[in-house]
C-alpha cells in the first residue's frame, strides 16, 4: 500500500540519541516553508520516537523562529526532567547552524480519575450532511485535508469586506482519510487559515509565531475516532499592532474534546 503523505512527511531517521534527520515534503508546502502544523507534528514525533519517552503527549508549544527551506533538517530532542507522572522535553529544529523552530513538550502518564467537561461541542449537522468544500488556497497543504464548512468558510479575496467576527466551524479530516493519532492531531490544531483573513477578507502577510496545543485524549480514544471527521472550531480574540491570537478546539464526533490550542500570529498591512 502507498505510504500516506503525512506518514511520509513524518519519516525521521535516527542520527544517535536524541537526534533525528528529516526532510521537507512538497505535499505540505505553505506560502513560505512548510505548513506549521506539519512542523509541530514532526517535532512531537521526534520525542514520541525516543526510547526515553515516558507516557503520552499532554502539551506542545512550538515557536516558529524562521522558515524551513526545502531539504534536510535535524531535530534535537532532550528530556530535561522526568518525574513519576510527567516528563518535560525541549526540541530544536535546525538547518545548518540556524534554528528554524524551537519547542517544549510535556508527556504524562494518564491514570483513571474523576472526570468532567465544562465545555460542550457546538450543535451542528453531522459531517455527512455538510458538503465537501474544495480548498481555494494557492498553497499546497490544504489539499491534504477534507474540509466541510458549517460556518465561516474560505475568505473571499475577490470581494474584500470586513466581517463582524472571525469564527469558523468545520468538519475536517486527513485526505485521503487516515486513522487519527497524536501526530495528526498536532497538525490539525493548525489547520485554520489566519483569522485576520476571515475578519478582513483580504490576503495579507501573516504567519504563526507561537502555537500551544493541549491534548485531552489518550491514544486509545484517538484510535477509536478512526478516520472519521473531527469538528474544528476557531476564533480570534484581539487584533492589534501587528499581532493577533486565535483559539481552537478539536472535537471527536462522539462529542468529546480531543485537543485545544492557542496561538499568536504576526500580520502586516
Amino acid at each position: 500500500m502507498a505510504v500516506h503523505s503525512l506518514d511520509a512527511a513524518l519519516n525521521l531517521q535516527s542520527l544517535g540519541e536524541g537526534r533525528w534527520l528529516g526532510r521537507s515534503h512538497p505535499d505540505w508546502a505553505n506560502m513560505v516553508g512548510p505548513f506549521g502544523g506539519l512542523t509541530a507534528a514532526q517535532l512531537l514525533h521526534a520525542a514520541c520516537l525516543d526510547p526515553r519517552r515516558l507516557g503520552e503527549p499532554l502539551a506542545l508549544t512550538v515557536n516558529f523562529a524562521g522558515a524551513v527551506a526545502d531539504g534536510d533538517f535535524e531535530i534535537e530532542a532532550v528530556p530535561v526532567r522526568t518525574n513519576r507522572s510527567t516528563q518535560h522535553w525541549t526540541l530544536t529544529q535546525r538547518q545548518g547552524d540556524q534554528a528554524c523552530s524551537t519547542a517544549s513538550a510535556v508527556f504524562a502518564v494518564r491514570r483513571p480519575t474523576w472526570s468532567a467537561a465544562e465545555l460542550a461541542m457546538p450543535v451542528v449537522p453531522p459531517a455527512a450532511q455538510v458538503p465537501v468544500d474544495v480548498p481555494r488556497s494557492p498553497v499546497t497543504w490544504p489539499r491534504r485535508y477534507e474540509f466541510r464548512f458549517v460556518e465561516g468558510g474560505w475568505p473571499d479575496f475577490h470581494h474584500p469586506r470586513e466581517v463582524a467576527d472571525s469564527r469558523t466551524v468545520l468538519w475536517v479530516r486527513d485526505d485521503p482519510p487516515r486513522t487519527l493519532d497524536v501526530q495528526a492531531l498536532a497538525a490539525l490544531a493548525d489547520v485554520f487559515y489566519p483569522r485576520v483573513f476571515r475578519r478582513r477578507q483580504r490576503a495579507i502577510p501573516a504567519g504563526t509565531v507561537s502555537l500551544t496545543t493541549y491534548f485531552h485524549a489518550a491514544a486509545a480514544a484517538l484510535a477509536a475516532q478512526g478516520d472519521r471527521p473531527l469538528l474544528a472550531v476557531a476564533h480570534g480574540r484581539r487584533f492589534t499592532q501587528g499581532f493577533f491570537d486565535q483559539s481552537a478546539e478539536l472535537w471527536g464526533d462522539d462529542g468529546h474534546l480531543l485537543a485545544s490550542s492557542h496561538q499568536i500570529v504576526y500580520y502586516k498591512e
